[in-house]
C-alpha cells in the first residue's frame, strides 16, 4: 500500500509579495496563516491518501476458518485490485474471487497450482511438477489426508486451496478457478490489532 503525496503550489505562491513599504506582520496573522496552511495540507494530503488507498485498494472480512492460521475469521483485510493487472499470479499468493457455481459469493484460498502444472495430491501431500511442496503455512493439526488424482492445471486456470486443509472447500471440490474470476490479491489485515500485518 503506498501512497504518493504532491504538494500544490500555492503555498509558495501565497508567501511571495510585492511590497513598496516592507513592514513585519503581526505575530497573530502569521501564526494563524502557519495553522490555516498546516490544516489545508493535511486535508489535502488524507484526501489524496484515501483516494490512492480506495483506488488501489478494497476492505474485505473474512468469513469463515477455511485459511487459519494466517487469516481468522472476522478479520478486516485490504485487498490489492490492480496487483494482476500489472503482475502474474504466483505460487503461494493469497487471492480473492468468485466462487465458481456463484458468482454473488467471494472465496479467498492459496494458489497451489499454475497454469501447465503437473498437479497431485497425496495423502494430504501436494506434489507439483513432481516436487512436494513445503507448506510452513499449514500447520500439522490443519492437515488432511485426501487425495486426488494426477492432473494437469487447464490454461488460464489455477488450483487454489484453504490452509486449513481439513475443512476447506477448494479446487478439490470445485475445480480450478478461472482467471477471470481472480480479482485481487489479499495485502494487509488491519482489524484487529493483534492480527495486523502482512498477508503471506
Amino acid at each position: 500500500m503506498a501512497d504518493e503525496l504532491q504538494g500544490s503550489g500555492e503555498q509558495n505562491q501565497e508567501s511571495v509579495h510585492a511590497e513598496d513599504h516592507p513592514h513585519e506582520a503581526p505575530a497573530t496573522t502569521v501564526a494563524q496563516n502557519g495553522v490555516h496552511s498546516w490544516l489545508r495540507d493535511l486535508m489535502v494530503s488524507v484526501v489524496v491518501s484515501a483516494f490512492i488507498i480506495l483506488f488501489l485498494y478494497q476492505p474485505v472480512r473474512v468469513e469463515g476458518t477455511s485459511m487459519l492460521p494466517v487469516l481468522q475469521d472476522q478479520d478486516r483485510l485490504f485487498i490489492n485490485k490492480i496487483a494482476y493487472r500489472v503482475g502474474n499470479i504466483e505460487h503461494g499468493d493469497v487471492v480473492v474471487f468468485l466462487y465458481p457455481h456463484d458468482h454473488t459469493k467471494s472465496y479467498i484460498k492459496r494458489v497451489i497450482g499454475l497454469p501447465g502444472d503437473d498437479l497431485r495430491i497425496s495423502d494430504g501431500k501436494v506434489y507439483v511438477n513432481g516436487v512436494m511442496l513445503k507448506e510452513g503455512y499449514v500447520p500439522r493439526r490443519y492437515t488432511d489426508d485426501r487425495s486426488e488424482p494426477e492432473m494437469i492445471v487447464p490454461p488460464n486456470e489455477y488450483f487454489v486451496m484453504g490452509d486449513h486443509r481439513s475443512i476447506s472447500s477448494d479446487s478439490r471440490d470445485f475445480g480450478p478457478v478461472d482467471r477471470g474470476l481472480i480479482y485481487g490479491k489479499a495485502a494487509f489485515v488491519y482489524w484487529p490489532m493483534e492480527q495486523m500485518g502482512v498477508v503471506r
